[in-house]
């Protein structure tokens, strides 16, 4: 359903944010990456659900990812142990600190699922190392496009981001959901950027 121009109401409780889809139709050239990094990129075959939930919230707490969170463990796992789903770690000194998945089950088509560090290394140049592997492993396959979404409870840079790798905008979506923060799925300081409005007693 379209909403109608002008202002909606959300309920308290609830978060409202604006999705902005984004895909690349062909392999975009590489962006340079650092010389010396001292991070290092490997695939996670067939993760289980315990490692992956640590790393998710790790990368995403602070934006308010919830989704894998509230996935009963079956179906995360489904997901992520799929044969047609890659999972990659971004890892410091023996610990895991970035997190991609690459979601081929639409044949055809390759969805960056999921994509993120922790606040430990914003700014050092390991997303964009992490990119490039995304899009380097992406489009070995035989795509017709690769596609990604980022939504106004994200990092602030994260769609300049997206764009400056290659992805152009298709689409505009509002998404409205639970706050996680008053679902216990996110502790109450997280977002701090983003105000708790508490649903009416």
């Amino acid at each position: 359903m379209l909403l109608p121009d002008g202002y909606s109401d959300v309920a308290p409780g609830k978060l409202a944010t604006v999705v902005t889809c984004l895909e690349m139709l062909q392999a975009p050239t590489p962006r340079p990456e650092r010389a010396d990094p001292p991070w290092s990129i490997r695939a996670v075959p067939r993760p289980e659900a315990g490692w992956y939930r640590d790393l998710y919230a790790r990368v995403g707490t602070e934006w308010l990812w919830f989704s894998r969170l509230q996935m009963p463990v079956a179906q995360l796992e489904s997901i992520i142990q799929d044969p047609a789903v890659e999972v990659y770690a971004l890892s410091v000194e023996g610990r895991d600190e970035g997190l991609m998945e690459l979601d081929f089950r639409d044949a055809g088509h390759c969805e960056l699922a999921f994509f993120g560090l922790t606040g430990a290394l914003l700014g050092q140049g390991a997303g964009r190392a992490l990119m490039n592997h995304a899009l380097q492993r992406g489009w070995l396959h035989p795509l017709r496009r690769l596609w990604v979404h980022t939504c106004t409870t994200d990092h602030p840079g994260a769609l300049a981001f997206y764009l400056r790798s290659g992805f152009c905008a298709y689409a505009r979506k509002v998404e409205v959901a639970d706050d996680p923060r008053l679902t216990g799925l996110a502790p109450r300081s997280a977002a701090p950027h983003i105000p708790l409005i508490e649903p009416i007693a």
